[in-house]
């Protein structure tokens, strides 16, 4: 579940992998997702982690945003 965060507003969210080789995989899923949606979230990631931070123009989360965070969901259960 992505979280909903104020000041400033957002949505984010972390995954968890056991291999640093499936981050690599992972983020390039989410880069072409990216160009495709024109979405450019704030992305952090370490050894065994990735976070993204998406954020919003209104207070309420768009269809676009929510397609984009379960797009994101869906390449994370695909590993």
């Amino acid at each position: 579940m992505w979280n909903k965060r104020e000041s400033p507003l957002r949505i984010e969210k972390r995954f968890e992998f056991e291999e640093y080789s499936k981050i690599s995989k992972f983020m390039g899923k989410v880069e072409k997702l990216c160009k495709e949606k024109d979405i450019f979230p704030n992305i952090s990631f370490g050894k065994n982690f990735v976070s993204l931070s998406v954020f919003l123009d209104s207070k309420e989360i768009s269809s676009k945003e929510k397609d984009f965070s379960k797009d994101i969901d869906k390449f994370y259960l695909e590993d």
